[in-house]
C-alpha cells in the first residue's frame, strides 16, 4: 500500500522523560498488547507437546514484538497475530474442552499498570482481534499524515494514499463487527464484566461506525476536488457521515467513559458529528438554492447560517478534544473541511445579505429544514476467522500415541 507504519513502543514507555505529542487524523483507541503467560505449563499433558510448543512459541513472539523497545512495524505484528490465530482457535473449540484452561494476560500499552488477567480463551480471541483492529486504525492514520510535511501546516495528502486509508478503516470496522457479533455473545456474563472498558460493545460499536464515518468524510474530500462531481453525490455523503457518527455517540453515549480514552473519544465524535452536519446543511442549503421560490431561498439561508455556527462550535470541541488526555497535536484543516471552512462563511455572509431585505418586508418562514436521509453506502468488511490449524486433528494425536 506504500507506507511502512509502525508504533515506536519505547516513546510510549517514556513519556516522563521526554513528551511527544502525536497527532489524530483517523481516531485510534488504546493500545492492549500480550504479556508473558505461561502457555506451557497450564496446557501441559492436555495436548501433545508439539502443540503446546507452537501456541507458547507463536505468543512469545507477539509478545517480544510488543514489548520491543525499538518498536514494531504494524505489518509484521499483523502477520505475527495472523499466524497464531489458527492454533488458538482450538483453544476455544468446547470439543477440546480448553476453554478456561489458560489465564491470558493483556496489558494497556498507555497505561503500563492496566493489566488484565483472564482465563478465557475467547478473551484471548477478542484480544487479538481487537489488536488487529486498532494496527489496522493506526496504519490509516499514517496514510493520512505525509511524512514531509509533518507539522507544517501545510497537508497535502495524494488521492492513493486516501483511498488506502479509506479500505485500512473499513477492514478495520470489520474486525470491529467481527467482536460484537461473533465473540462479546459467546463470552460469559461474569468475564464479560472484568473486561477493559475499551472492549465494552458500545465502545467497540461506536469505534466500528465511526471508521465508516472517517471513510466517507475522505470519500466527500476526494469528491470536492473532482469537477465533474455532482452537488447531489457530494450532499449524500456529508449526510451519510452525519448519520455514522450519530449513531456512533449513541453507542458511546450508553458506555462508561470515566477511564483512560473514554472522556477523549466521546469529545472526538462530538468534533466530527459537528463537522459533518455542518457539511450536511452547507450543501443542503446549496441544493435548495437552485429552487425558483423565494422561500426556497430563505430556508438555504438557514442552512447556511446553521452550517456557519456548527463550524464554530467544531472548532471549540476539536481544541477541548486536543488538550484531553493524552494530549494531541490539533491536525491542520484538510480534505472537504479545508474547502468548508473558507466557503461556508463567504456563503452564508452572502446569502444573508442577498435575504435581509425580503426579511424585513415579509414574515417568512426562518426555521431550519429536516435533512435528507440516505442509505448508508459503506458497509464494514465481512471478516472470518481461518481455518483451524491440522495440528488440532485428534485423530493424528492417536496415531501419535499408537507410534510411541
Amino acid at each position: 500500500m506504500g507506507c511502512n507504519s509502525s508504533v515506536n513502543v519505547a516513546e510510549k514507555q517514556q513519556k516522563k522523560k521526554k513528551v511527544s505529542v502525536s497527532e489524530i487524523c483517523v481516531f485510534v483507541p488504546s493500545l492492549w498488547i500480550p504479556t508473558k503467560t505461561d502457555v506451557r505449563g497450564e496446557l501441559k499433558g492436555l495436548i501433545p507437546t508439539d502443540l503446546v510448543d507452537r501456541l507458547a512459541c507463536l505468543r512469545n513472539n507477539i509478545v517480544l514484538m510488543a514489548e520491543d523497545s525499538g518498536g514494531f512495524t504494524i505489518p509484521d505484528m499483523k502477520k505475527a497475530l495472523e499466524e497464531y490465530l489458527p492454533l488458538l482457535i482450538g483453544l476455544f473449540k468446547t470439543e477440546y474442552g480448553l476453554v478456561e484452561s489458560v489465564q491470558f494476560k493483556w496489558r494497556n500499552l498507555d497505561d503500563g499498570h492496566q493489566v488484565t488477567c483472564v482465563a478465557n480463551s475467547l478473551f484471548e480471541l477478542l484480544s487479538v482481534i481487537y489488536l488487529m483492529a486498532v494496527l489496522t486504525l493506526c496504519e490509516a492514520n499514517s496514510f493520512m499524515i505525509p511524512k514531509d510535511c509533518y507539522g507544517s501546516g501545510v497537508r497535502i495528502v495524494s488521492p492513493d494514499c486516501r483511498k488506502d486509508a479509506i479500505l485500512l478503516l473499513i477492514q478495520a470496522s470489520g474486525y470491529l463487527e467481527f467482536c460484537i457479533k461473533e465473540i462479546l455473545p459467546r463470552i460469559p456474563p461474569e468475564i464479560k464484566k472484568i473486561l477493559p472498558k475499551d472492549l465494552q460493545e458500545g465502545v467497540l460499536e461506536a469505534i466500528s461506525i465511526q471508521a465508516l464515518g472517517q471513510g466517507t468524510e475522505i470519500q466527500l474530500g476526494l469528491a470536492v476536488e473532482i469537477k465533474n462531481v455532482t452537488l447531489s453525490v457530494k450532499r449524500r455523503l456529508a449526510c451519510e457521515q452525519l448519520t455514522y457518527y450519530c449513531q456512533a455517540y449513541r453507542c458511546l453515549a450508553k458506555c462508561e467513559n470515566n477511564y483512560s480514552y473514554g472522556k477523549k473519544h466521546l469529545l472526538f465524535i462530538k468534533w466530527k458529528f459537528l463537522e459533518a452536519k455542518a457539511a450536511a446543511y452547507y450543501y443542503h442549503g446549496l441544493f435548495l438554492e437552485r429552487g425558483n421560490l423565494k422561500s426556497s431561498h430563505i430556508r438555504a439561508m438557514c442552512c447556511f447560517l446553521a452550517a456557519q455556527e456548527l463550524l464554530l462550535q467544531s472548532k471549540k470541541v476539536s481544541l477541548s478534544f486536543c488538550l484531553a488526555p493524552p494530549t494531541t497535536r490539533e491536525p491542520p484543516i484538510c480534505g472537504a473541511m479545508e474547502h468548508l471552512h473558507k466557503r461556508i462563511p463567504e456563503v452564508a455572509l452572502r446569502k444573508s445579505q442577498l435575504c435581509d431585505y425580503f426579511l424585513k418586508q415579509n414574515k417568512a418562514d426562518r426555521s431550519l429544514p429536516a435533512l435528507p436521509i440516505f442509505y448508508l453506502s459503506l458497509r464494514p468488511d465481512e471478516f472470518e476467522l481461518p481455518r483451524i490449524d491440522e495440528a488440532w486433528d485428534i485423530g493424528s494425536w492417536e496415531k501419535q500415541r499408537d507410534i510411541v
